[in-house]
């Protein structure tokens, strides 16, 4: 949206998912994606953010967003133990998510 606000309804159609299933994903409460209150709140927010982000870096090469979703939650990281995307993102670590899909950008390694 122009504001910078994201349409967590768009967002749902995209990764082909409920508001509920996606919150579980992304380690938010339920009420965080239904409450209109929550889901503009500063936190909810960047969480979301945060996720299209990645989403949208990913998708050149995965193939489409819904593929890249299925990146986010099912590929493991090499770099990280094995954890996919989506585990780093519920520990908060969305900004080592990005910086290892900086280092791929440029053909580094996983």
């Amino acid at each position: 949206m122009p504001d910078g606000t994201v349409n967590l309804d768009l967002l749902v159609d995209m990764v082909r998912l409920s508001r509920t299933d996606l919150a579980g994903v992304l380690g938010m409460s339920r009420d965080a994606v239904s409450k209109s209150a929550r889901l503009r709140s500063n936190t909810s927010q960047r969480k979301l953010r945060d996720l299209v982000e990645i989403l949208l870096r990913v998708s050149p090469w995965a193939g489409s967003l819904p593929q890249a979703f299925a990146w986010f939650t099912s590929q493991p990281l090499p770099s990280f133990g094995q954890q996919t995307a989506a585990d780093l993102f519920r520990e908060g670590r969305a900004d080592a998510v990005k910086a290892y899909i900086s280092r791929i950008e440029v053909g580094g390694y996983v």
